[in-house]
């Protein structure tokens, strides 16, 4: 059975930082590309930030391009989220999701293509 687990969320001021980890079982984790998501309250979910299998390819969402930095060890199954600069509207839960499909560049964006989720943790941030 699958399972990933996010950790490391909470409240912190605008301009501080958190780190997100998120850790995965019951599957080869260096066959999946990885990617972070968040949904604001009232919002769909959005992408964040994604990591290739190797770790050598990254893309991040225009709004967290230079704040945020995603990365990935696969000898301890779990990948991070970074997160500095913090700004109220980061404020949202933010889940890990991975997907074992060698799809092209333009689907790693999209919510739908991933086949596993975690539950989520919540990130406040107070302005």
């Amino acid at each position: 059975q699958v399972q990933l687990l996010e950790t490391g969320g909470g409240l912190v001021q605008a301009g501080g930082s958190l780190r997100l980890s998120c850790a995965a079982s019951g599957l080869t984790f260096s066959s999946y590309r990885l990617g972070w998501f968040r949904q604001r309250l009232g919002k769909e979910r959005e992408f964040v930030a994604v990591i290739n299998q190797s770790g050598r390819v990254t893309y991040y969402a225009d709004s967290v391009k230079g704040r945020f930095t995603i990365s990935r060890d696969n000898t301890k199954n779990t990948v991070t989220l970074q997160m500095n600069n913090l700004k109220a509207e980061d404020t949202a839960v933010y889940f890990c999701a991975a997907d074992g499909d060698g799809r092209p560049v333009t689907y790693w964006f999209r919510t739908d293509q991933y086949d596993y989720w975690g539950q989520g943790t919540q990130v406040t941030v107070s302005s």
